[in-house]
């Protein structure tokens, strides 16, 4: 077993055992440890929304910029023309990876969810078979 799989945002035994350290040791580490527990999983969703907001923020920052220097120019028309259309291609790129990136996201967050109900629907067969391997299904109770 890995170390992420150790520290999951879940009730196993090392996240209750650092909790409870925490609190012994001091008592806001052990109520960051609780947080963690209880609302861990939505870390992940809310880092990669805040991520997006401000990689908007500094883009549209960065957009802005040439606004208020609209007819900056280095004198040499050629010159300009060609920054213009270089930063257009980048601007361009940049859209296209911004798009493969939340592309691969999607698919590892479907791959993730694949994973998950393979592993559930192994679990359940195991259950299963487990269950007809002992006496065969379990007997109903009969009132008399």
């Amino acid at each position: 077993m890995n170390q992420s799989a150790l520290l999951r945002p879940d009730w196993t035994p090392a996240t209750v055992a650092l909790m409870v350290l925490g609190f012994v040791v001091f008592w806001p580490l052990g109520l960051a440890m609780l947080a963690y527990i209880i609302f861990g999983e939505r870390l992940r969703g809310f880092k990669r929304e805040a991520n997006n907001a401000t990689d908007g923020f500094f883009a549209g920052c960065r957009r802005s910029h040439g606004r208020y220097r609209p007819h900056f120019s280095t004198g040499n028309v050629a010159f300009d023309d060609w920054r213009k259309a270089e930063l257009d291609r980048l601007e361009e790129e940049r859209r296209k990876l911004d798009e493969m990136r939340e592309e691969f996201d999607t698919y590892m967050r479907e791959l993730r969810r694949a994973k998950d109900q393979e592993e559930f629907d192994r679990f359940m067969r195991d259950r299963k078979n487990t269950k007809r391997d002992d006496n065969g299904p379990v007997a109903e109770f009969q009132t008399p």
